[in-house]
């Protein structure tokens, strides 16, 4: 009966639009669709996406309780329950909170269409910091902070990417004269001269691999697809270095030949190092290895086999040191839990991102949680016996004949790679670091 209904006045409709039409000046058609045009726009449905529930999740709520918990005068948790479960201090936190806020506008608080508060800035750093810190999914944090899953996603992307964009240049940069200077300080105290930190890898299972990709990035020891970070890191456990993003499928050297490590002292941009050895002069810092990476003179490893007690006491020295950036890394798979799981993101952008900020934030805390602290007087001093007042690098036009600049260029890729020096450079270090030991028998 109602289709009945339905037809008979869509009928009606049509016989009055082609008499209308017939009988009609072009002026009243016109006028008759302007009408149908601005009825279709007043029924046309505004505001939240067709046929999805609204779902009243409590929002404010759900700040108050975050706020009382953890951010009043006098809150639930002490400082020591808010260090642990949000890896920081309380005073870093809102140092990071109130700087993300005023770089991007999303964590700013704002009313939707119907005038109702959306989520405030700490449930959405919060939610972040949640799924970084702890690994979990978005659906997780649900229950707590009163956010859903699509908006955890969308702040933990945002999020990182403020991150870096503010902290990056400061927090991931290259060591400068100064860095250089205390990294030497701390290295000769630690038996040995020169020593810039210990390098070495890690891989980050990709639990969501395309199904193209997983031969390419997968590795026979492995079994699983990966992302490989390398590092290198000093002793306070501070990163200096990160390169993350390559297949699974490669091994540290592979690595190595894509690593920027390199890249400022190849081409002459890098801050100088020099320091003796048993007489000998050295004029670049190196870093301790394991047994892998090729015999460079920017590496220092270890005696696989070591016969007598001086080349025992030099393995034992350098395995110990080289530990850092395994320590770095256990420390930070530790404070982020995202990146010692399996990954779920799909992309392997948001996947550097993560990471990168993830290095970013254990850096800061290095930094904020910091307890040996060198004398600025002993900082001034290998300041002015290290460092030179930077150079500055004018373009230089192309050309297609040999220049001075090119040589140089290949000069100092090959020192990097001469293998006389890493050699001599082991042997200064066995003699250095036994004649140590005797001193503190004797002492």
């Amino acid at each position: 009966m109602d289709q009945e209904n339905s037809a008979s006045s869509s009928d009606g409709v049509d016989e009055e639009f082609w008499d209308l039409a017939n009988s009609s000046s072009d002026e009243d058609l016109m006028n008759l669709q302007i009408e149908a045009l601005q009825e279709k726009g007043r029924r046309r449905r505004r505001g939240s996406i067709p046929d999805r529930i609204y779902k009243d999740r409590q929002r404010l709520q759900g700040h108050e309780t975050l706020f009382k918990d953890y951010f009043a005068e006098n809150p639930v948790h002490e400082e020591v329950v808010f260090r642990r479960r949000f890896r920081m201090h309380r005073a870093l936190f809102l140092l990071i909170l109130a700087t993300v806020e005023a770089h991007d506008s999303y964590f700013v608080q704002k009313r939707d269409s119907a005038g109702r508060l959306g989520l405030s800035s700490l449930q959405k750093v919060t939610a972040a910091m949640r799924m970084l810190a702890y690994g979990i999914g978005a659906d997780a944090v649900d229950d707590y902070l009163r956010i859903g899953e699509s908006t955890a996603i969308e702040a933990m992307k945002r999020f990182v990417q403020a991150v870096i964009s503010v902290f990056g240049a400061e927090y991931l940069r290259k060591p400068t004269s100064d860095d250089i200077s205390r990294l030497l300080l701390i290295g000769e105290s630690r038996g040995f001269p020169g020593m810039l930190g210990s390098i070495d890898c890690m891989h980050w299972k990709w639990k969501n691999c395309p199904v193209a990709w997983k031969g390419m990035f997968s590795r026979g020891d492995h079994r699983e697809p990966s992302l490989i970070l390398e590092a290198v890191a000093s002793h306070d456990l501070w990163i200096w270095h990160s390169f993350f993003g390559l297949p699974g499928s490669h091994n540290d050297i592979n690595v190595l030949e894509h690593s920027p490590l390199f890249a400022d002292l190849r081409e002459g941009r890098a801050p100088p190092v020099t320091y003796k050895i048993n007489d000998h002069e050295y004029t670049m810092g190196y870093y301790l290895a394991d047994g892998i990476y090729p015999s460079w003179a920017t590496f220092v490893k270890t005696i696989p086999c070591p016969q007598g007690e001086k080349a025992k006491n030099f393995a034992k020295a350098q395995e110990g040191c080289r530990k850092d950036v395994e320590r770095a890394f256990g420390v930070l798979q530790a404070r982020f839990a995202i990146v010692r799981g399996p990954a779920r993101c799909w992309d392997r952008e948001t996947l550097q991102k993560i990471m990168k900020a993830c290095v970013i934030m254990h850096n800061m805390i290095i930094e904020d949680e910091r307890v040996e602290r060198i004398a600025h007087d002993d900082l001034e001093t290998l300041a002015r016996q290290y460092a030179e007042p930077d150079i500055e690098i004018d373009d230089v036009l192309v050309s297609r004949n040999h220049t001075i600049e090119f040589e140089e260029f290949i000069s100092n890729h090959l020192r990097i790679r001469d293998r006389g020096t890493h050699t001599m450079l082991q042997a200064d270090l066995v003699e250095h670091l036994w004649q140590h030991h005797l001193a503190n028998i004797n002492n």
